[in-house]
C-alpha cells in the first residue's frame, strides 16, 4: 500500500509538472488575432481548475478532522487567512530578497508557503489544545469564535492591509503549484490514516469513551489531526492568494468554512476520494449554472431558475443528503472495514 501511494504521489507530480508545462508554454491564437498561451486564452476555465485544486486541498484537510476523527471544525476558513497572510507579507517583504531570477522568487514562494502552513498549524494548535476537550456542537462553537477573531485581527491590522485588503503579490501560483500540494496533501492523509496514527484517529471517531479507556491519549490525536489540518489549510491560503493576487478578510469568513465542510459532508466524510470528488463537483457547479442561466435558447422559465442559482444549488445539496445522507462515497469506506 505505502509503495503503490508512492508510486501514485511521483506520476501525480509528473503529470502536474506536464499539463502545467503545456498550459504555459503551448501558444494559441486568440480571438483577437494575437499569440498567447492556453492558460491565458481560457483564463476563466483556468481559474475554476485552480479553484478546484484549492478546494481539494482545503476539503481533505478538513476531512482529516471531521471525516476520520470525528470532530466538527467551523473555523477552516481562519486558518485559511492565516496562511494566505503570512505568506503574502512574506513574499510582499522578501519576494526579491534572493534576487530577480524566477528561480530565486520561485523558491522564496515556496517557503512563504510552508511559512503560512506552520502560521496556520500554530493557530490551530492555539485553539486545539484547550478546545478539543470539547465535543460535538461547543467545539463547533468554539472553531466557528477562532475564525472570527481571525478576521477582526486582520481587519484591524495595518501591515496587512486591514480592511482595504492586501494586493501587489506576484502570481507564482500554476496549476503545477496548485495540484502539486492536492496531491501531496492526499498522499500524506492517505499515508496518515493507513498509519498507527490513523487507528488513533479512527478509534477516537468510533467510540472516544472506549478508546480512553484503552489507554488511547484521545486530545494528542484530536490536536494532531486539528493541526495538520490547519497546515493543510494555510498552504491552500498561500496557493489562494498568489492567484487572485488580492486577498481580503471578508473572504475567508463563516460562509467559506461552510463551503468546505459541505464538500466533506457530501462526498462522504472519512472517503477522501468522495471528498476530492465533491470539492470538484461543488467548485463547477454554481458556474455552471451561471452559464446555463445565460443561454439564449432555452426557455425563459429555466433561465430564471438558473438565474438564481444558488438556491438551485442548495436544494440540490438537500435533495442529496436526503437521498444519500452518507456522502457521495460514505459507503465505499463502510464496506471495506466490514470486508
Amino acid at each position: 500500500m505505502a509503495e503503490r501511494s508512492k508510486i501514485a504521489l511521483i506520476v501525480s507530480l509528473i503529470l502536474c509538472g506536464l499539463i502545467s508545462f503545456a498550459l504555459g508554454h503551448i501558444h494559441v491564437t486568440d480571438e483577437g488575432g494575437h499569440i498567447t498561451t492556453l492558460a491565458e486564452k481560457y483564463s476563466y476555465y483556468y481559474d475554476i481548475l485552480v479553484t478546484i485544486g484549492i478546494n481539494i486541498i482545503l476539503a481533505v484537510g478538513l476531512n482529516l478532522v471531521n471525516g476520520y476523527t470525528g470532530q466538527f471544525s467551523l473555523g477552516h476558513a481562519g486558518f485559511m487567512a492565516a496562511g494566505a497572510y503570512a505568506s503574502s507579507w512574506l513574499t510582499l517583504s522578501f519576494g526579491y530578497a534572493l534576487g530577480s531570477s524566477a528561480f530565486s522568487t520561485t523558491f522564496v514562494f515556496v517557503v512563504a508557503l510552508l511559512v503560512g502552513g506552520v502560521a496556520a498549524a500554530g493557530s490551530g494548535l492555539l485553539v486545539g489544545v484547550p478546545s478539543l476537550r470539547l465535543k460535538g456542537d461547543y467545539l463547533a462553537i468554539v472553531t466557528l469564535g477562532f475564525n472570527e477573531i481571525i478576521k477582526g485581527v486582520i481587519q484591524n491590522a495595518e501591515p496587512l492591509g486591514a480592511q482595504r485588503g492586501l494586493g501587489g503579490m506576484v502570481q507564482h501560483t500554476n496549476f503545477f503549484w496548485t495540484f502539486a500540494f492536492a496531491a501531496v496533501t492526499i498522499y500524506v492523509v492517505i499515508s496518515l490514516v493507513n498509519s498507527t496514527y490513523g487507528r488513533g484517529f479512527l478509534a477516537v471517531r468510533d467510540d472516544e469513551i472506549a478508546a480512553e479507556a484503552m489507554g488511547i491519549n484521545t486530545t494528542k490525536y484530536k490536536v494532531l489531526a486539528f493541526v495538520l489540518g490547519a497546515f493543510f489549510a494555510g498552504i491552500a491560503g498561500g496557493i489562494y492568494a498568489h492567484f487572485k493576487q488580492f486577498i481580503h478578510p471578508e473572504g475567508f469568513n463563516f460562509m467559506k468554512s461552510v463551503d468546505v465542510v459541505v464538500m466533506v459532508i457530501l462526498g462522504g466524510m472519512g472517503s477522501t476520494a468522495g471528498v476530492c470528488l465533491a470539492a470538484a463537483i461543488l467548485t463547477i457547479l454554481p458556474e455552471l449554472l451561471r452559464y446555463v442561466s445565460h443561454i439564449e435558447g432555452l426557455p425563459e422559465w429555466l433561465r430564471h431558475i438558473a438565474e438564481n442559482r444558488m438556491i438551485l444549488y442548495s436544494l440540490l445539496l438537500i435533495v442529496l443528503m436526503l437521498t444519500r445522507p452518507q456522502g457521495l462515497f460514505g459507503a465505499v469506506n463502510l464496506k471495506r472495514k466490514k470486508a
